[in-house]
């Protein structure tokens, strides 16, 4: 990766407002930081909610539509998620980084189909999989004749709706890929309120701010300026306003140990 990243944005397209929000600050860090690269993230569909009754997104045109203009007003480069093969070159045609979710991080079809669009790709660590068989994905990818490609880590099952981070996954998947802590999705308790994800968005800083110090190439955080009233992820997700804070807590760190050498 050639500069470190910081992904972030509401986890579901909800409306073209809340997406601008957040952009207008990602726009205003990267004018702070310019050697780090901030993209905007945000899903038009979230295809493996807990309840066939929770609110998925608006689809595919209107979501595409909404970061389109959010890349064209604020300068900044778009990731979005896919989940069927089909949607691939659509998506392509508008973001700069395709996202496989981590649920699908193995299936085949969906890695070769993002590949061959010739875009980057982040692909989620499954909560199932352990980091040295990230490997195989990356060859996946390769094979399909993908360039630039990065693992992020999301937190691994850990009992019964719970997830816990090893930090030796890190320094592992990094022999493979780039690698990006996913600050927010790594505090979620899947499906810890019945029909929806529960989350402790008080230990995003803390994991974040460790996974800086064990060496990362970029940070993925879903943020909202109202969580509690957010459409999903709300538990999990950071407050807009506390947002730049954290993240320039976090840089200022990450700043300290590469002059030291650490």
């Amino acid at each position: 990766m050639e500069r470190f990243t910081v992904i972030a944005g509401p986890c579901v397209i909800e409306n073209e407002d809340i997406c601008f929000q957040v952009a207008e600050i990602l726009k205003k860090l990267q004018e702070e930081y310019p050697e780090v690269r901030f993209v905007f993230k945000s899903s038009f569909d979230k295809a493996n909610r807990s309840s066939h009754e929770s609110f998925r997104g608006k689809g595919l045109d209107y979501g595409l539509k909404v970061l389109d203009n959010v890349k064209k007003k604020y300068g900044l480069p778009v990731l979005t998620d896919i989940h069927e093969s089909y949607q691939a070159v659509p998506v392509s045609e508008v973001v700069d980084i395709i996202q496989i979710p981590a649920f699908l991080c193995r299936q085949t079809d969906l890695l070769l189909a993002a590949a061959k669009t010739g875009k980057e790709i982040n692909v989620k660590k499954g909560q199932f999989l352990a980091p040295w068989d990230t490997k195989n994905i990356i060859e996946k990818l390769k094979f399909g004749g993908a360039k630039k490609f990065y693992l992020t880590e999301r937190g691994v099952s850990f009992g019964y709706n719970n997830l816990v981070v090893d930090f030796r996954s890190l320094p592992i998947m990094r022999q493979f890929a780039p690698v990006i802590f996913d600050a927010t999705h790594s505090v979620q308790l899947p499906g810890g309120q019945g029909k929806s994800s529960g989350g402790q968005r008080e230990f995003v800083y803390p994991l974040a701010k460790a996974a800086v110090s064990v060496g990362i190439d970029g940070l993925f955080f879903e943020t909202h300026p109202e969580p509690d009233k957010a459409l999903s992820d709300g538990p999990n997700q950071v407050p807009l306003k506390e947002f730049p804070s954290i993240v320039k807590k976090l840089l200022t760190l990450r700043e300290f140990l590469v002059e030291n050498g650490f």
